[in-house]
C-alpha cells in the first residue's frame, strides 16, 4: 500500500504557455464572491478578470492572487464583449438558458472570454445575445442553481482540464 505525506502549498505547476482563458462578469453584489473569483483565477493561472462593478476585493480571502491578477471594471459589458470578439475570443456564456450545452460535453476553444452574470440575475438578454455559446451545469437537486463562485470554478477546471498544458 503506498504511504502519502502532506505536502502543504506545493510550488504551482508551470504553464507552457499563458492561460488565454479571461473571466469577465457582472456586477456582483458580494465582495466575498469577487474575493474568491479573484483567488480562482490565481490558482488557475488566469491574469485578468473583467468585473463590471465596484467591488473590492478582501487580501484575506484573495491572498496571493490578489496581487498577481488585473482587474478592470468598465461602465457596460456589451462594448467590452464586442471588443473581445474582435480580438478573437469566444464568449462562452455561464448560465441555465434555451440551447446552452452541458458544460462536461462542451469543447472549449483555448481564447476564451468565460462571462458570468450576477448573484441573483445571472446573464441580461443584452448580454445574451451577444454570447458566441452559452453553458450550464446541471442540478441534481434543490436550489436549481450553484452559488456564482462555485460554478465558475467548475468551469474554470473544466477548462483548465481540457487545456491543461496552459
Amino acid at each position: 500500500m503506498p504511504r502519502f505525506e502532506h505536502i502543504r502549498h506545493k510550488p504551482p505547476k508551470k504553464l507552457a504557455a499563458p492561460r488565454e482563458l479571461l473571466l469577465v462578469s457582472c456586477p456582483l453584489r458580494s465582495n466575498v464572491n469577487l474575493s474568491r473569483m479573484v483567488r480562482l483565477a490565481g490558482c488557475s493561472g488566469i491574469a485578468q478578470i473583467v468585473h463590471c462593478g465596484s467591488g473590492k476585493v478582501d487580501r484575506e480571502i484573495a491572498r496571493d492572487a490578489a496581487d498577481t491578477v488585473t482587474i478592470t471594471s468598465p461602465r457596460s459589458l456589451p462594448p467590452v464583449l464586442d471588443r473581445l470578439r474582435i480580438e478573437g475570443y469566444r464568449c462562452v456564456g455561464l448560465e441555465q438558458t434555451t440551447n446552452s450545452q452541458l458544460l462536461y460535453e462542451y469543447k472549449f476553444v483555448r481564447k476564451t472570454a468565460l462571462v458570468i452574470g450576477s448573484e441573483r440575475e445571472g446573464l441580461p438578454q443584452e448580454i445574451l445575445d451577444r454570447l458566441d455559446d452559452v453553458v450550464e451545469i446541471p442540478v441534481y437537486g434543490l436550489p436549481a442553481s450553484f452559488n456564482v463562485v462555485t460554478a465558475t470554478t467548475m468551469a474554470v477546471y473544466e477548462y483548465c482540464r481540457q487545456f491543461s498544458d496552459g
